[in-house]
């Protein structure tokens, strides 16, 4: 069965862990924050309402700073703990976890020295909270956090901000579903002008989850009470207002004790013509085992909801942390390993491109099916096998002494001329091939996730890749002028000896006597040479793809990164880590996670420790 004490306690554990691990509210609206979901008291009121007087009474001593203007500049979470009796009174500081102030005039001077390390001696105010756990047996188990008094100006030394930016920090806190406001006003003003019920109307419109507190009622003027506001006719909450009589400065100049003021105030009460009706339901005392009891039940009806939020959590950020990667290793034959493994999934992805099996490979297909032919086609071979430059080429392959029977050396010319041509749309081709291999690297390396993480390796990676590229194109380009040059060096002779042949009227084409330099002569060697042209355009058009696989994709495919292994094995652990030099917001990015994955874990093993109620 759980108790007050356990739950209570279990959100003061949680909370003290949130600080420790960097989560005090204020975080991005799309991350889930551990400490605004938890169940809060959050003190508020304006300067001078007798806030701090109110949280002393409630723990029996004084312990907070004093002084004019604002003496709160960072939020305090306060969290009590009830001993049994006869031992002995004690605070920690989540700070100094090891030293225990059993002299609460030290807890001031802790206080007020932690705030100044925090903010300087400045009067800004800071969001990051101080913790203070107080043990003793004259209080009840409770978390309250003393927040900056709200005011209206700003002193010497503060910005002109301080007074918005104390609101916004206040109204953090009391905006969020899980707080209960602790509103306190003093009873010696009006309360239409009360800065704390002002706030907690705008965020808690219905009163829900606002408790009011009137101060100083013994410091009103003579004649008059506060009985429309503690009955609840000035203002209603859902939960009944609570009247404290705190300390007089003449008590407080005295040194007082506490426990004596408490007993003062019990006094007053008890005796009062205006509010002997209502003794029972007054006085800090009562209001701390009000809130203690209240908080209990938000807890207990809250940590089902907050236990999803948390296994939630955690599932997204251990997803996250695999997709971010664990962090890099600092021995050298770890790292060794893990860049081979970043650039075996680098490699495997490039794969899948080209074999299908992600989309681009396709693309080295279109060079060959749409980019080759259409250069083929578009080669100037009407203008070079024209009349009159066939006429040119043969009669200058003739020289001095016209060709006896069919003019040899003008068809060579002619041939080897025109063949050259394909030069260009073969080295076209290998460089639209490169261009793909190359895109098809750049999409690899942005694909391959584990790579993210780490922008050097990604650009050794690319360089690597792009120079071994150029050495396949180097070697592809050599190889397809290769194969225009073999069809240029070698002609085939069956294919002219089927051609029909120039035949004399008798039939005998031995001893023709046609004219050799007659137009229809030239267009017959003209159309000769553009049949054996486009029979070597056959050719090339289907050797040519197969050069460039051979020597450009099936290379990319089998060693793209060979000189790269070779060179990485060679260096040292210090060059090693610098390939593994990660992004700076990624690494960042990676700690918080783990910040937050070590938080909601030891919220979860809090939380499971503490015996449910069935």
């Amino acid at each position: 069965m759980t108790t007050m004490e356990s739950l209570i306690g279990l959100v003061n554990r949680i909370q003290r862990a949130c600080t420790v691990l960097g989560d005090y509210g204020g975080q991005a609206q799309d991350a889930f924050s551990l400490w605004e979901a938890l169940p809060s008291v959050a003190v508020v009121g304006g300067q001078s309402s007798g806030k701090s007087s109110v949280l002393e009474s409630i723990v029996g001593r004084d312990f907070l700073p004093r002084g004019s203007g604002i003496v709160t500049r960072r939020p305090l979470v306060l969290q009590l703990h009830k001993t049994e009796e006869g031992q002995q009174e004690y605070a920690e500081f989540l700070h100094l976890p090891k030293r225990k102030f059993t002299d609460f005039s030290m807890v001031r001077k802790e206080i007020q020295d932690e705030t100044d390390r925090m903010t300087g001696r400045s009067k800004q105010i800071s969001p990051v909270p101080i913790h203070l756990s107080i043990y003793s047996p004259n209080v009840v188990n409770l978390t309250l956090i003393d927040l900056p008094g709200l005011t209206k100006v700003a002193i010497e030394g503060q910005p002109e901000s301080i007074v918005q930016d104390i609101e916004n920090m206040v109204r953090s806190y009391v905006e969020k579903p899980s707080s209960i406001i602790l509103a306190i006003s003093p009873a010696n003003q009006d309360i239409a002008t009360s800065d704390a019920i002002k706030l907690a109307r705008e965020v808690d419109p219905t009163g829900e989850r606002t408790f009011g507190v009137l101060t100083k009622l013994d410091l009103m003027d003579k004649g008059t009470n506060a009985l429309d506001v503690l009955e609840g006719r000035s203002y209603r909450l859902q939960h009944p207002w609570v009247g404290i009589v705190n300390r007089s400065q003449a008590d407080i100049n005295k040194n007082i004790d506490m426990i004596v003021a408490r007993r003062k105030e019990r006094e007053y009460f008890e005796t009062s013509p205006d509010y002997g009706h209502l003794a029972n339901k007054m006085g800090s005392e009562y209001l701390a085992k009000l809130l203690s009891k209240y908080l209990e039940s938000v807890i207990r009806a809250r940590i089902p909801s907050i236990t999803s939020m948390i296994n939630k959590s955690i599932e997204e950020l251990e997803s996250e942390m695999d997709h971010l990667g664990r962090p890099v290793a600092v021995d050298a034959g770890a790292q060794l390993y893990t860049i081979l493994e970043l650039c075996r999934a680098f490699d495997r992805i490039f794969k899948e491109h080209l074999d299908g099996g992600r989309p681009g490979g396709d693309r080295i297909y279109g060079v060959f099916d749409n980019q080759l032919p259409a250069a083929l086609r578009k080669l100037p071979f009407d203008r070079h096998l024209s009349l009159q430059n066939v006429r040119k080429v043969v009669s200058e392959a003739d020289g001095y002494q016209p060709h006896l029977i069919a003019p040899e050396q003008g068809y060579r010319r002619l041939i080897e001329s025109s063949l050259n041509y394909f030069r260009g749309p073969a080295e076209a081709s290998v460089d639209a091939v490169h261009f793909v291999l190359k895109e098809l690297v750049r999409k690899s390396i942005g694909e391959t996730q584990e790579l993210k993480r780490f922008p050097t390796l990604q650009a050794e990676l690319a360089a690597a890749a792009g120079g071994a590229l150029e050495k396949f194109r180097e070697e592809s380009k050599k190889t397809v002028v290769r194969l225009v040059d073999m069809e240029a060096s070698y002609l085939t002779v069956d294919f002219f000896r089927k051609l029909p042949q120039e035949v004399e009227k008798g039939g005998n084409p031995a001893t023709s006597t046609v004219d050799r330099y007659t137009e229809g002569h030239f267009r017959r060697i003209a159309s000769n040479v553009s049949s054996y042209v486009t029979m070597v355009s056959e050719t090339l058009k289907n050797t040519i793809p197969k050069a460039v696989v051979f020597c450009q994709v099936k290379e990319a495919k089998q060693s793209l990164l060979n000189y790269f292994y070779t060179q990485v094995g060679k260096k040292e652990g210090k060059q090693l880590a610098q390939l593994l030099d990660e992004d700076p917001a990624l690494m960042e990015r990676r700690q918080q996670c783990s910040k937050r994955l070590e938080l909601y874990k030891t919220a979860r093993d809090e939380i499971d420790s503490v015996s449910w109620a069935r």
